[in-house]
């Protein structure tokens, strides 16, 4: 993935901290010309109390202060904010090994030592926040391919692949907590037919539609509804026993029928329908999701087989799972 260039010269959020009064206004003063938005803390504690206020892209850092020297303050920092980190320069008279040996330690990005060479100065910062908006960059391309990895880009439902994480960590907690775990299984009624009369984007339109009702009846925090496959869906319902999950699909397929989408090659009504198979079980140890999701499959093929249009159930024992 190929990131823009990040502005190298934006404005900025910068809080400058520092104990001694006119060197905080002569940094407040150089950076405001440079078009930077300045914030202003004497001490490591204040510092800590506007870094949570106003979340600044750079910290300039005197290292020796009262209460709080810049060292103690940027550990807190670093500690109580990651993903990112915050960027620190460290602004210090220290120019021995062991003080900028320690400022590093500490978590700063970088130092200046005084007297500050303000061209210096002005690098240094340019270089942070063109660091600063890179990461950020990043981060979010990050979190897009994360998103891209985990749902189904037609439907916007959860992928098969995050399905099935959702399920190896929702199951051994139902085993752990011995409460119930219900699928349903549900199947656009002669979806081939309504593919072949109104084309493929007909159908891609029909699935959008069909998938926005299951968001809007199942959407329970520890619920997911998945694009299983084709016109197939899952909804996963943990701590649901079967009476819920019946409830749930019933509702699902009253919100499908009220859509009323044309299914003019449909053998059994006018409109777009759903056949759902509801199979429900408290998970026991040496059970597994799969075999669940088989039982609502097995289910699903019985509503098929009886005529399609509605929702067959039933309880998956021990004895059948063991």
């Amino acid at each position: 993935m190929n990131l823009p260039k990040p502005t190298e010269t934006p404005a900025a959020n910068i809080l400058v901290v520092d104990d001694d009064g006119f060197m905080r206004m002569q940094l407040r003063v150089y950076l405001q010309k440079e078009g930077h938005r300045v914030e202003l803390a004497e001490n490591g504690e204040e510092a800590l109390a506007k870094f949570a206020e106003i979340k600044p892209e750079v910290v300039l850092m005197d290292a020796l202060m009262p209460v709080m020297d810049g060292f103690a303050c940027c550990q807190a920092l670093m500690k109580n904010y990651q993903n990112p980190s915050p960027l620190v320069l460290m602004i210090t008279g220290l120019d021995d090994e062991a003080s900028v040996d320690r400022a590093f330690e500490a978590g700063a990005i970088d130092y200046v030592t005084k007297p500050i060479h303000w061209a210096v100065l002005r690098q240094r910062v340019k270089r942070l926040l063109y660091q600063s908006r890179l990461q950020h960059q990043l981060e979010s391309a990050n979190q897009m391919l994360e998103r891209l990895a985990k749902v189904d880009q037609l439907t916007q439902l959860a992928n098969r692949r995050q399905l099935e994480l959702f399920l190896d960590t929702e199951w051994p907690e139902a085993i752990r907590e011995n409460y119930p775990f219900s699928i349903l299984m549900s199947d656009i009624d002669y979806f081939k037919n309504y593919n072949d009369h109104y084309g493929h984007q007909g159908g891609d339109d029909c699935l959008q539609q069909v998938a926005k009702a299951l968001s809007k009846v199942v959407h329970r925090p520890k619920d997911l509804a998945a694009r299983y496959g084709g016109e197939e869906f899952l909804i996963a319902l943990p701590n649901t026993d079967l009476e819920g999950a019946i409830h749930i699909g019933e509702n699902i397929q009253a919100e499908i029928t009220s859509l009323a989408i044309p299914h003019a090659k449909s053998a059994i009504a006018s409109h777009v329908t759903l056949s759902i198979g509801c199979a429900s079980t408290i998970p026991c140890l040496g059970s597994s999701w799969e075999q669940l999701v088989a039982a609502a499959d097995k289910y699903l093929y019985e509503a098929k087989a009886q005529g399609r249009n509605r929702l067959v159930s039933g309880r998956w024992g021990e004895e059948a799972m063991g």
